[in-house]
């Protein structure tokens, strides 16, 4: 039997690099899944990629409750449940000294990242309760440690962190783990938009930068974020919540 045999799972952000891979090895795992990101049509696209009748989609903005409770709802209605969830979906915003930030800048990642996470628990946990099931939500190495330049996206990691640790306590008694992951900088779309702000037209150097940080010395993949989000999704984790796991390649541990 498959490790995610019969489960049911809800990732949002799914038609990025970590949310693709994901929905691809949770798909090897047995589950079915929900797929949620703001465009319908690259949610189409990806649903055709993935070609299995145990793939829903269901255009979202994060950001809006309304969203949030439909996609809720349909999971209910298209899949019978929620077993796991992934909020997944996150922006970087612009990458430029803290004192620089403008208010809207600031304020469009906060509502994504911050806002968006909670929108999307508050909707979707009620439905997990009682099946012993599991959330995992993406923060980032930015969770543990300042990085110049990504004040607007540090500070919403760093209080998606406070999101799980108090989303664990609060349901641990109800058969809900939740759990964060911390990636370093992964090899995706997400990354060449950080280098090409970091370094414009240079952006090699930006990622020689920043794979210099990492201890071995190169960006993650999309697919090693995959299976920790797989293993943190299974009952090979049954006593793992409130925790945040580090995807860094030895990032934090310098």
């Amino acid at each position: 039997m498959k490790r995610l045999e019969d489960k049911r799972a809800v990732i949002t952000g799914a038609t990025g690099g970590i949310g693709e891979a994901t929905a691809r090895r949770l798909l090897a795992e047995g589950a079915t899944v929900m797929l949620a990101a703001r465009s319908g049509e690259t949610l189409l696209k990806l649903a055709d990629k993935l070609d299995s009748d145990r793939v829903h989609i269901c255009p979202t903005d994060i950001s809006s409750e309304t969203d949030c409770k439909s996609l809720a709802e349909r999971s209910i209605s298209e899949m019978g449940g929620i077993d796991i969830l992934f909020c997944n979906a996150g922006i970087e915003g612009s990458i430029k000294p803290l004192l620089e930030i403008e208010q809207d800048e600031f304020d469009a990642v906060q509502n994504t990242n911050i806002r968006g996470t909670w929108l999307t628990m508050k909707h979707c946990i009620p439905h997990i309760l009682g099946n012993g099931g599991s959330v995992i939500v993406t923060s980032s190495v930015t969770g543990k440690v300042g990085v110049p330049g990504l004040g607007a996206y540090t500070a919403s990691k760093h209080a998606i962190v406070g999101l799980v640790e108090v989303a664990a306590l609060e349901l641990a008694e109800r058969g809900v783990r939740v759990n964060a992951i911390a990636p370093a900088p992964i090899d995706n779309a997400m990354m060449r938009s950080i280098e090409e702000q970091a370094a414009p037209g240079a952006p090699n150097a930006a990622k020689e930068g920043f794979e210099s940080l990492i201890a071995m010395k190169r960006y993650g993949t999309d697919d090693e974020v995959a299976a920790m989000v797989a293993f943190l999704a299974s009952d090979d984790a049954s006593f793992c919540t409130g925790g945040v796991y580090p995807i860094d390649g030895g990032f934090l541990a310098q």
